[in-house]
């Protein structure tokens, strides 16, 4: 039976584009205006990511870390980002979601406890940032054994003997960190110099393939010949921008995102 994440790829390559995928943090800036954000976000975006929030993001740059720190303070705990994830799939459930963060909230709560919670909530996937292949493969066959995405990452530091090992134990996603740097960094690099990483990816495998870090509404319409883009700092830069200025993020997030689902048809 294939995925939702799957069925997803499937569709967008029919309509000859690539998947829009979007991030924002569990509860930021509360529980509440974040599932009103990702509902009213339902009809533009193709797969849905959502942080789990942490107080330290190695991996995150301002922007998000912003965010993470608006979700803490504002009492968001694991059980909350479940309960956000199971009231979002009532209304979306053919919607995939993939929960990102980092592998020490799941320790705490412990593999197999965490995994039964994301089955039962309705979680597709799993981004776990600082578990790296191979130390992630154990944890990677059970989340497999749930029939929960486990998605591996490459970069472009990624010898060619690793990534063919990375591509034969991925799932059905796999993730290309464009440039060395935090999320939301500043482009190091041209658009065509990503494809061009991209394309040596594709050539080893048929696997879904994705591109995050650095992608805006600047450069999306650039990077069209993916599987799936990644938008995730200017949407937690949209909800910093509103919140100072005490306006409603939800009609900015939806402009923006209405923007960006444009530029890639």
């Amino acid at each position: 039976m294939k995925s939702k994440i799957q069925l997803v790829f499937e569709r967008c390559k029919k309509e000859k584009r690539p998947a829009l995928i979007t991030y924002t943090v569990a509860g930021d800036n509360n529980k509440k205006n974040s599932l009103k954000i990702l509902n009213s976000l339902a009809n533009y975006v193709d797969i849905f990511e959502l942080g789990f929030p942490h107080n330290t993001p190695i991996a995150d740059g301002g922007q998000i870390q912003e965010s993470s720190h608006r979700a803490l303070k504002s009492g968001i705990r694991l059980k909350d980002v479940f309960q956000i994830v199971k009231d979002f799939k009532r209304k979306n459930i053919f919607k995939p979601l993939i929960l990102m963060g980092y592998y020490n909230i799941i320790f705490q709560s412990g593999e197999d406890n965490f995994l039964k919670k994301c089955k039962s909530c309705g979680v597709d996937g799993l981004i776990v940032v600082d578990l790296p292949w191979p130390e992630n493969k154990k944890f990677a066959n059970k989340c497999k054994k749930k029939s929960i995405n486990f998605i591996q990452l490459l970069s472009p530091t990624t010898s060619k003997d690793r990534m063919k090992k990375i591509i034969r134990d991925a799932h059905q996603m796999i993730y290309y960190i464009s440039m060395l740097s935090t999320t939301g960094g500043k482009l190091k690099v041209t658009p065509r110099k990503i494809i061009e990483n991209y394309k040596k990816i594709k050539y080893l495998t048929k696997k879904n393939v994705v591109i995050g870090f650095g992608i805006t509404n600047k450069t999306i319409s650039h990077l069209k010949a993916a599987d799936g883009l990644v938008v995730g700092s200017q949407l937690c830069k949209t909800i910093t921008d509103s919140i100072k200025k005490r306006q409603n993020p939800v009609t900015k997030l939806n402009k923006l995102v209405y923007n960006l689902r444009n530029k890639i048809l």
